[in-house]
This record gives structure tokens, sequence and C-alpha cells, in this order.
């Protein structure tokens, strides 16, 4: 029935919740306090890199004979099934990446709002982020329309409270002349630094793993996708303006996990403090249904297409329970074993890869000017974004680049080693028969 179908408010509402919920609460702090009050300037470039590569995709869907995702993209303009898996395993780890940004956050405003560093002996943070974790994991294995209605709930309210911080915090800013461009504090290696938080421009890609179920998928999800990354964009902007303006770089670096609470008291005072903590608690937790949600469905389409094990594929044709499982638990060990830097950093390499990715495809498609010229810009913007974030990791956090690096080489090793099973199968049985 056309009434369970997503429509173009639940598609914006999803792709919002999606990337907001890093962007704006999860890791501003980080850039802020590298960028300073040209954080904004961060932001908007990395929306060119994303919007780039949402034209990129949005191109690659149309040219499709049907409607498929964006591992069937890269299988059928590349013809390698290999390189289309790993995409999915790449996804997969990001997604895994920005869920653990989203739990350590909720557990990092939550132990702040109530002002507690532990209970019953044991750290409040990395507590609550284990129970929202599995808060979360509960509520998605109770079905997509219970997730469905919690997220349109989490979003509206997230969005409404963001609305009252960003303009009330530029009219208490321009009426004690507080607030300045931000061209002062623009460099290269600043903008370089900021890359760390394009993982704040994920979440628009979801609605490409389930166009069977949105209402016009054409129409619907292209606009859903322009709609949500000029709206979020536009909301980074205003919250990052208020922020690095209101509050000194030294005191955002001091508090980089609550960076938008804390700016919010010189003009709300503790109230402010209060209500954004509240909205924090929303929208990471939106973020995290809805990543969540996406995420599992996305495993259990590779599952069936044989590119994650057969093992994960469980009894329950309908919800995916065991991807599910799977998720949560690597979600936990991730949150409790990096920091807010590594997480981030992490999780912003993987879709910065697989947005140049999609650009580039879109640019060997290319028909006219404009389909060259776009992808062209996300692809190379996303290859500066990839330099500027590792060469600040190396200068500024060797610990943390080589927490990133490590990781990221296990997620290939693991990826190769999987989808060169057979041949590497085959010849194990081969010299065990000679032999």
């Amino acid at each position: 029935m056309a009434s369970d179908r997503i429509t173009l408010s639940e598609a914006l509402s999803m792709a919002i919740g999606g990337m907001v919920g890093g962007g704006i609460f999860a890791v501003l702090g980080v850039v802020a306090a590298e960028a300073g009050t040209a954080t904004w300037m961060a932001f908007v470039a990395s929306g060119v890199v994303a919007i780039c590569a949402g034209y990129s995709a949005l191109r690659l869907n149309a040219q499709t004979e049907e409607q498929l995702n964006p591992i069937a993209y890269i299988e059928q303009f590349t013809g390698s099934t290999t390189l289309a898996g790993m995409t999915g395993w790449t996804f997969i780890a990001g997604y895994v990446g920005t869920m653990s940004l989203y739990a350590y956050s909720f557990g990092g405003y939550f132990a702040e709002l109530i002002g507690a560093d532990a209970v019953a002996g044991l750290p409040l943070q990395p507590l609550i982020t284990l129970l929202v974790i599995v808060v979360f994991v509960g509520l998605n294995l109770g079905g997509a329309h219970a997730s469905g209605r919690t997220e349109n709930v989490l979003v509206g309210l997230k969005v409404l409270i963001l609305l009252v911080f960003g303009f009330g915090g530029l009219y208490y800013g321009f009426q004690r002349g507080l607030i300045a461009s931000g061209f002062a504090d623009l460099q290269v290696s600043t903008l370089l630094a900021a890359s760390i938080g394009f993982v704040a421009f994920e979440g628009w890609e979801l609605l490409l793993f389930d166009q069977e179920n949105i209402e016009n998928p054409q129409r619907t999800i292209s606009k859903a996708i322009y709609g949500s990354i000029v709206f979020a964009t536009a909301l980074y902007v205003v919250v990052a303006v208020v922020t690095t303006n209101l509050v000194s770089t030294a005191v955002i670096q001091r508090n980089a996990e609550t960076a938008l609470a804390v700016a919010a008291e010189p003009f709300l005072g503790q109230f402010g403090f209060a209500l954004i903590s509240i909205a924090a608690l929303f929208s990471t937790g939106s973020a995290l249904n809805a990543t969540l949600f996406s995420a599992s469905r996305l495993s259990r389409m590779l599952v069936a297409d044989d590119l994650l094990p057969s093992q994960l594929r469980g009894r329950n044709e309908d919800e995916p329970i065991r991807p599910l499982l799977v998720l949560g638990v690597l979600t936990a060990l991730l949150s409790g074993f990096g920091g807010l830097d590594g997480i981030s950093s992490f999780a912003s390499l993987s879709f910065i890869t697989i947005f140049g990715g999609f650009s580039l495809l879109a640019f060997f498609e290319r028909t006219s000017i404009v389909s060259a010229l776009i992808p062209a810009i996300g692809f190379l913007g996303a290859i500066a974004t990839i330099a500027g974030l590792l060469y600040n990791l190396v200068t500024t956090e060797p610990d943390v680049f080589v927490a990133v690096v490590g990781i990221s080489v296990a997620v290939v090793a693991t990826e190769l080693l999987y989808f060169d099973r057979k041949p590497i199968l085959a010849e194990a049985r081969d010299l065990e028969h000679r032999l």
C-alpha cells in the first residue's frame, strides 16, 4: 500500500537524522578546536564535496536499468564483484565508526547533564554508551515501524532545539558585537585539520539502500539528498558561527565533547546547557537509530549476495537479527576502545573514500561538461580531504594516526582475505591432495 512507503518528508527526516547527529554534537567540538572561527568555512568546503558526491550517486542511479544500490553501481560500472564487495565492507566499517561516535557522544552528554562521573564505582560515560547501544539494537529488533516512528520524533525535537540555539545565539552575538567573519583564522592547515569532521556529511546515502520502500524513488531520493545536504550545511554554519564566537578556542578544546552545551550558557545560562545537552541526546540517539536500521539491512543484502559470511543469515527473513547483533557488538567494542578523535577520524576516512569513489565513477560515465565538472570537483575534494586528515593526524596526533591507519589496514586486509578465500582454499586443497 502507498501509505506504507516512505514519503519525501520521511526520507528527509532519515537523511537529516543520519547527518546532523554526527556533525553538530559529535564532531563540532573537535573541528572547532582546530579551526576556530573559520569552522563554518570548513563545513562549507566539506558540504561542497558531499553535494558533488550526492550528484554523482544520483547520476549513477539514473543510468542503471533498475533501482540499484551503491554496491551494485560498483559492480555494474566496473564489472568487479570483488571491488563491489570491498565497497560494501567499507560501508559497514564506516557505519560502525559513526555509530560508535554517536554512542560515545551520547554517553558524554548524558554524564555532563547529570553531573556525575561514576555510578556504583563504574565510569558513567562508557556505561551509558554501552546501554544506549543495547537499547537501540533492541528497538531495531522490534521492527521497522517502531524504528521509523521513533526517528520522526527524535529528528523533530532536535531541529527545533537547534534552531532556538542558532538564531538565539546569533541575535545575542550581534547585539554585543561578538560575531566575527572568521577570515582571520582561515589557514590552509586549519581547513585540512577540519577534515576530521567530514563524517558530519554521512547519512544521505542511506536512502539509496532502501529505494524499493520509497514512494516515487527517483524524484523523492533526489530531492531528499540535495535538500538534506543543503539543510545540514546551513545548520552547521549557523551553529559553528555561534559556538566559535561565543566560546573561546581554549574552552572548546577543554570541552570538545560538549562544546555546544557550553556555548549555550552565555545567553541561555544553565537552562541553555541543559537544553542543548538534551538536544544532543535526541540527536545522537536519532543518528544511531537511523544508521543501525540501514546498516543492518545493508548487511543482510551483502549476506544474500555472498559478500558477507553466510553465518550472518538468520531464520527470520523480515528482520536482520544476526547482523543487528554483530553490528551492536562491533559498535560497543570500538566506542570502548577509541577516543573521540580516533573514532571520528576512522569514520571520516571511510566515507571520504566511498564518496570520492562515487565521484570518480560518475566522472568516467560523464556525458557533458557539467556531468564531468561536478564529479571532478567531488573526487579532487575527496583526495584533498583524505590528505588533510592524514597530515593533520601525523603532525598533531601521531598516536591517533597509528590507530586509524592500523584499523584501516586491518579492515582492508580482512576484505582481501575474504574475497580471495576461494582461490586460497582451492590451492590449499590442491596442496593437501598432492601431499
